[in-house]
């Protein structure tokens, strides 16, 4: 090689590392890297919030004032017992939202609830440490996967709520501590993760049965699934590998794999597909990848520790993440644009804040 295209070489590494070092840099500071990223909004955006050790549920508004709470709602059947509001959803109408209650004796429970009045409906028991759950917009179905955290090491499975009645209708084995459950827009199919069997399920929602089955490695434990995007794709944490797995539906394989922060735990992606967010447990930390390049473009330290949930708002605009926080820590809610990676609210609630939905918008005058 000569000399002049060994300079060329040399300049062109050295330019290289300092681009990927203010990459690293924007990313690690939450400084924003996309043009005209709102900040405070003009619209108010509502999300419910379970503290899984006070048996809390916050409604939470984060508008052009900031975040604050507008109301904490106390859940469960046992006053002088923690139950542990674990995960929360919003039925597809917005008229209702569903907790369950995971720390139940023996057994756990989901509960329904009005929203606006958040009036209490029914409930019905379910399986061990149930936890994550979804509703169809189709049939009105709820499921539910039993974590079975407290318990041995043995397979555990999805809950099938009927939700007029809260009835469970069915009961299906998937493997052992399920976790993560997202359904597809048409409400046919149900993913949910194998924390301890290393893979991914794809559930018949319709007729109850174990469509697929998709080992993501040996020793990888995988804790949430998002639901499909419009292109087929789903993610997937590997949370003690600190990676995430984009699976192609249609091929029923690994497309892609993201290196990310420590302990990848929950993710949402933007409803266009564009954007992917992710709490880091174990790095105090949330991460936005931009799904067209596969770059983390922003990484943001939380301002307190075990981020747990995250939720976009229906618009794509803003991620609601969860703090767990430790001690006698409140748990609290972080606001996040989407397009810049910056922190532009933050509540206190309840301890050990954990799942979050978001039900609706509301423009302001």
């Amino acid at each position: 090689m000569n000399k002049a295209a060994l300079g060329f070489g040399r300049w062109a590494l050295a330019t290289r590392t300092v681009a990927a070092a203010l990459l690293v840099s924007l990313a690690v500071t939450g400084t924003s890297w996309a043009a005209g990223a709102p900040e405070l909004p003009t619209r108010s955006y509502y999300v419910y919030v379970a503290a899984e050790s006070d048996d809390e549920v916050a409604l939470v508004r984060f508008g052009p004032g900031g975040a604050e709470v507008m109301k904490t709602v106390t859940v469960g059947s046992f006053p002088a017992e923690i139950e542990g509001p674990h995960g929360i959803n919003i039925a597809p109408d917005g008229r209702h939202w569903y907790v369950s209650m995971a720390h139940g004796f023996p057994y756990g429970s989901v509960h329904r609830y009005e929203t606006g009045t958040d009036e209490w409906v029914g409930d019905v028991t379910l399986g061990l440490f149930p936890a994550t759950l979804d509703i169809s917009s189709t049939t009105g179905l709820l499921y539910a996967v039993n974590f079975n955290l407290h318990g041995p090491l043995e397979p555990s499975g999805i809950s099938v709520v009927e939700t007029e009645t809260m009835s469970e209708v069915a009961r299906v084995d998937t493997g052992i501590r399920p976790h993560g459950g997202r359904l597809s827009r048409d409400g046919e199919l149900f993913y949910s993760v194998n924390m301890m069997d290393f893979e991914l399920i794809e559930l018949d929602a319709l007729g109850f049965d174990i469509a697929r089955r998709l080992t993501l490695g040996e020793g990888v434990m995988p804790t949430w699934v998002t639901a499909p995007t419009a292109d087929r794709k789903v993610y997937v944490t590997g949370s003690n590998v600190a990676k995430v797995f984009e699976v192609d539906l249609d091929a029923w394989e690994i497309t892609r794999t993201f290196e990310t922060g420590a302990g990848p735990y929950n993710l949402d992606v933007t409803p266009d597909g564009r954007f992917l967010v992710a709490t880091y447990k174990s790095d105090d930390a949330v991460g936005f990848w931009d799904l067209s390049t596969g770059l983390e473009v922003a990484r943001t330290e939380t301002s307190r520790t075990i981020p747990h949930g995250v939720v976009v708002t229906s618009d794509g605009q803003y991620a609601f993440v969860t703090l767990e926080g430790v001690g006698a820590e409140p748990g609290t809610v972080e606001v996040y644009a989407v397009h810049s990676g910056e922190r532009v609210g933050a509540v206190d609630i309840g301890k050990q804040a954990g799942g979050i939905a978001f039900w609706k918008f509301e423009d302001t005058d």
